[in-house]
């Protein structure tokens, strides 16, 4: 059922973004112009406790601090929330400057330096999402959307918007900074929706919280390193090895 659910965001989205440029999100009290990426909602996450790894963009108080250099907001929700809406801020620790007041942007080579630093070369990453859900009588949470837009150039860089209803997001995994969903397809490169010295922003929006806050972690796509012995030197040891095999086979003959 949840399989199905994520495939119909993922169409009803589809659905938004393949309209004509045009300015078809208001947040903020804002325009935003819809050119950039959809994002896949996945139920496949990162292991371990994510504060411990990553930065959090938009966080509870009961995650745990992370590096006072990379800010985030601090939504202060330990309760219920019926409708819930948050812009993420470069202030480490911010206070969550609600749907109707734009955050304060990263700015794009800060972000760019994090995910290179981080071994994501490709300046390529997804948000993991943690969910705590009292589940029950309560119901399920939604998450209705998850923006990264450009301030800057008021521009939506990537979405995940799947309509009216949004998507069930029941918690998975136990504990607090312990991912329950993962949302991919995110990517900073420089083009022509980024520009350097542009300033981004996250924007989330959460229906039914049943059991304290919902956060949302910056996990970088780490690309692997070179294999020990690969590459040049290990093709010449290979093709090195194959000599000696066909020399013994000679020798035997």
């Amino acid at each position: 059922m949840l399989k199905f659910l994520l495939a119909a965001s993922a169409v009803a989205t589809a659905l938004v973004l393949s309209q004509p440029s045009r300015a078809d999100v208001v947040l903020g009290g804002q325009n935003w112009t819809a050119t950039g990426t959809l994002l896949t909602l996945q139920n496949v996450v990162p292991g371990g406790n994510q504060p411990l790894n990553v930065q959090c963009v938009i966080c509870g108080d009961n995650q745990p601090q992370q590096s006072a250099t990379f800010g985030y907001t601090d939504y202060h929700n330990s309760g219920n929330l019926a409708n819930a809406a948050f812009f993420s801020t470069n202030v480490s620790g911010g206070a969550n400057p609600g749907v109707d007041t734009v955050g304060i942007g990263y700015d794009g080579s800060f972000l760019r330096a994090y995910l290179l630093a981080s071994g994501a070369t490709n300046l390529q990453f997804s948000i993991g999402v943690d969910v705590n859900d009292a589940g029950g009588a309560n119901g399920t949470q939604v998450l209705e959307s998850f923006y990264l837009l450009n301030l800057t150039q008021h521009t939506v860089l990537a979405a995940f918007s799947p309509g009216p209803g949004g998507t069930p997001i029941p918690s998975l995994n136990n504990g607090t900074g312990f991912p329950d969903y993962t949302l991919t397809g995110f990517d900073i490169n420089i083009g022509t929706d980024i520009q350097a010295g542009d300033q981004l922003i996250f924007f989330a929006r959460i229906s039914n919280q049943t059991d304290g806050p919902d956060s949302f972690f910056l996990t970088p796509a780490v690309i692997p390193g070179p294999v020990a012995g690969a590459g040049i030197p290990g093709l010449l040891a290979m093709i090195g090895m194959g000599g000696f095999y066909g020399w013994r086979r000679r020798r035997e003959a």
